[in-house]
């Protein structure tokens, strides 16, 4: 990296950015094309005077379907979603490590995991660093916090124990099983102590969920022609929980299956993103008759209970009782590819970001 001494007042480097080139319009899918990797920016490694902010050196980055969303431009501002700004580096969840500090909460050296750029290095406002989490626990991989101890893991959680309150023996089905969230909401279902099906897009994915995970059943959703028969089969009492993470005929299929007092959490609707006209869902007369409770949910309303999570799954973690599954792409320039690469269900598990180095 070519750098440039400033004496005193921090050198200047290179930042290394993967910025929107433009907005994507209608609904029309996101490609690599739409993002570009720049290294023409160059950043003082030192927080202006009286800025009381922090400057971030990235170290991981998380990919998150949301992400795509960001891509368009939102005109209603009650969507909570936040459009990117072409020009800019797009904006996701990442880890970090404090360069410098203008600001009482964090000092340098520290290790934190928030919002930040995509880019080598982040300066970050007052109200932005007030969002950030401190990492106290550095004894579990740094990545582990774009994760299940960030906000895969909140999803996970929120959902599945503030959403759905499971109860031990009921009848849980997870979409996207395998990705960032369903690995976890499987697995504590598991902790739960209720019975658990997955589904996933490839045999790769349905081996790591039933042999390593700890799933009871998972399929194949690719080779099964007809989802309602399918769920009928893995599910023969019915469904109590499930939590959604793609939408569409899944959701669908799911409502004809449905126990009385049924709940469904709507964590994602990945198959929706990259359809023109989205699938209507055309059972949703059987939620009245069996009173299912569906509800969507935003991770950010839970964030107050991030101590209470922690306390949760450290220990298991720390037991080895939990199974995490993480896809790590390395470098900045590999960022577009890789987020877009999520949407087609490239990866297994959690995909993350390699910036840099833990040091």
């Amino acid at each position: 990296m070519m750098m440039h001494s400033h004496g005193g007042d921090g050198e200047v480097v290179i930042n290394k950015q993967v910025i929107l080139k433009d907005y994507v319009t209608g609904r029309a899918t996101a490609k690599e094309s739409d993002l570009e990797v720049i290294s023409n920016r160059t950043i003082k490694l030192k927080v202006p005077h009286g800025f009381n902010g922090v400057l971030l050196k990235n170290l991981y980055l998380s990919c998150d379907p949301y992400m795509h969303a960001c891509m368009n431009k939102f005109e209603n501002p009650s969507i909570d979603i936040v459009s990117f700004t072409p020009g800019l580096p797009i904006r996701g969840y990442g880890v970090g490590k404090v360069v410098d500090s203008d600001h009482s909460k964090f000092k340098k050296g520290d290790f934190v995991w928030g919002q930040t750029g995509w880019e080598e290095y982040s300066l970050l406002s007052s109200s932005e660093v007030e969002a950030l989490f401190k990492i106290d626990h550095t004894d579990v991989p740094l990545s582990y916090y774009t994760g299940i101890l960030g906000v895969s893991g909140m999803t996970a959680y929120a959902g599945f124990f503030e959403i759905c309150c499971p109860k031990k023996g009921e009848y849980v089905f997870v979409s996207a099983a395998s990705g960032a969230v369903g690995q976890l909401v499987g697995q504590f279902a598991k902790l739960m102590g209720c019975y658990v099906v997955g589904c996933a897009g490839s045999k790769q994915k349905v081996d790591l969920l039933k042999n390593k995970l700890g799933f009871d059943d998972v399929f194949n959703y690719k080779e099964e022609p007809n989802l309602e028969a399918t769920l009928t089969r893995c599910f023969p009492e019915g469904i109590d929980i499930y939590f959604d993470n793609v939408g569409g005929k899944m959701l669908d299929a799911v409502l004809v299956n449905m126990r009385r007092n049924g709940r469904i959490a709507l964590c994602g609707m990945v198959s929706e993103f990259q359809k023109d006209n989205p699938e209507g869902v055309y059972n949703l007369i059987c939620a009245i008759g069996q009173r299912v409770r569906l509800e969507g949910f935003i991770m950010n309303d839970y964030l107050h209970l991030y101590p209470k999570y922690m306390d949760f799954v450290l220990p298991p973690i720390r037991e080895g009782k939990i199974v995490y599954l993480e896809d790590l792409a390395f470098g900045l320039e590999n960022g577009p590819s890789t987020l877009i690469g999520i949407l087609s269900g490239r990866n297994v598990g959690k995909q993350v970001v390699v910036v840099a180095k833990d040091d």
